[in-house]
């Protein structure tokens, strides 16, 4: 029995009946300890003025009239890392293995359309990496076109360690090994899409402003930083930034907090006293497209080149991770990649996909010729 607030009790037996509603409706574990879950059902109770956990769980069940009453409710309580370029081999081999093979088959057609999915988004860092690593993979897509077409061998070797270890950002901005993939072409020469869903609202709405403190870009080289953030706030209280950062509406909102897929993070509107926020620039930020979507009872948005589903597979059941693969293979193109941590497993052996290593870090292809049964 965990006690809640004054007067207001749990059992244990209600918590047990808490993960399986919550299992049952989203196909999410809860797998953290009793007293951590009891300490968060307390601070919702008291932030949503309900009096005991029987009102929390007729609330949840009554999730079909009320659609936020899961999101608001998970919200915190699911803890899972997020961050830029947090899986570099993943990075790293989008920009300088996929996005070839890709403009590869797709360059006959001219003009060449790439779609991908951060499935798990949360505050959106990893969209945004994603929008990052084309842009260097692609000559012209950060500002820099001189980095592209220079053939010293051991400047491209140099940058190649780096930009391996910055999940293929070189330090000059050029992405190494740019030049021979997709050389002659640039952004204007490609229409790219990147959605980012995450089942939190909350952690969509810190996505789309775009807006993060300095500290969650440590690691990034600072060329990189430059080309795609903007300067808001510094800890003097002026204010450092370019004036489209300053105007840009996105900076209205309250605190966000991280999401279902992503660890706590916390994203404030600078004032004239906080210390330096970054500002997603709008030629990077006019890539990307979030919406909030329960992976586990998608809405069907499309096809796609690339689904990274990141740190999602653990946190659902046995039943739902075989579902959500099942649902990727179908939504990815013919051709199309699959990228997953490389702690997680495919589960769904019947599945047409083919493991492709680069540089140390394995992802998987859906065949041209895909099985019919499993989406064209």
């Amino acid at each position: 029995m965990h006690r809640l607030m004054a007067g207001v009790t749990i059992l244990e037996h209600e918590l047990s009946e808490l993960r399986l509603l919550v299992e049952r409706q989203t196909g999410i574990l809860l797998d953290c300890p009793n007293s951590a879950l009891a300490a968060h059902v307390a601070e919702y109770l008291e932030s949503q003025e309900l009096e005991s956990s029987a009102a929390l769980m007729d609330r949840l069940r009554a999730a079909d009239q009320d659609p936020a009453a899961f999101p608001t409710f998970l919200d915190g309580v699911l803890n899972v890392n997020t961050g830029f370029f947090r899986h570099p081999g993943a990075m790293n081999a989008l920009a300088r293995q996929v996005i070839p093979q890709l403009y590869s088959r797709k360059s006959d057609d001219g003009f060449c359309t790439l779609r991908i999915w951060s499935a798990g988004c949360s505050t959106g860092e990893e969209a945004y990496s994603i929008a990052m690593a084309l842009c260097d993979a692609i000559p012209g897509g950060n500002g820099n076109s001189n980095g592209a077409s220079n053939g010293n061998a051991s400047r491209d070797a140099r940058e190649k360690s780096v930009a391996s270890r910055n999940g293929g950002i070189a330090e000059n901005g050029v992405a190494a090994g740019a030049g021979q993939s997709v050389a002659g072409q640039s952004m204007k020469d490609w229409s790219i899409h990147i959605v980012g869903s995450d089942l939190l609202p909350s952690a969509i709405g810190v996505a789309e402003r775009g807006l993060y403190p300095q500290s969650a870009l440590t690691g990034l080289p600072p060329a990189a930083i430059r080309a795609c953030f903007s300067k808001i706030g510094s800890p003097s209280g002026g204010q450092n930034g370019s004036q489209e950062g300053l105007q840009n509406p996105c900076l209205n909102g309250s605190t966000g907090s991280r999401s279902v897929n992503g660890s706590t993070t916390t994203s404030v509107t600078p004032t004239p006293t906080s210390a330096a926020h970054l500002l997603v620039k709008p030629r990077l930020r006019s890539l990307v497209t979030f919406n909030t979507m329960n992976l586990t009872k998608p809405v069907y948005i499309g096809r796609f080149d690339c689904i990274f589903c990141m740190d999602v597979l653990p946190h659902l059941s046995r039943v739902q991770r075989t579902a959500l693969l099942e649902r990727l293979h179908l939504y990815l193109e013919p051709g199309g990649y699959l990228f997953l941590s490389q702690t997680e497993k495919l589960c769904a052996p019947n599945l047409n996909f083919r493991p492709e290593t680069f540089d140390g870090y394995t992802f998987h292809r859906k065949p041209l010729a895909a099985s019919a049964a499993y989406g064209r």
